[in-house]
């Protein structure tokens, strides 16, 4: 199964994250299937690659509770139909 997750990068005490498609089984750090978009919490800046988002989500890739609540942050969801 593929989960739509954060991935943790950056320095110390300065971290962003990669919203990324892995598969369940892999750890946090470990290796991506694509990258799909990164989340800046410092700065508050999200970038999103629509069309990789819609063919993961497509294909039954379950996002996590965090990446759902920046996508609808980001209104992601509002034009989409997602259930």
């Amino acid at each position: 199964m593929v989960k739509l997750r954060l991935k943790r990068c950056g320095k110390k005490q300065r971290a962003i994250y990669r919203i990324v498609a892995i598969d369940v089984r892999s750890r946090r750090e470990g290796r991506d299937l694509r990258r799909v978009g990164f989340y800046d919490p410092i700065n508050n800046q999200t970038y999103s690659n629509v069309p990789a988002i819609l063919y993961f989500l497509e294909k039954g890739a379950q996002p996590t509770v965090t990446v759902h609540d920046i996508f609808s942050k980001a209104e992601f969801f509002q034009e989409r139909i997602y259930n």
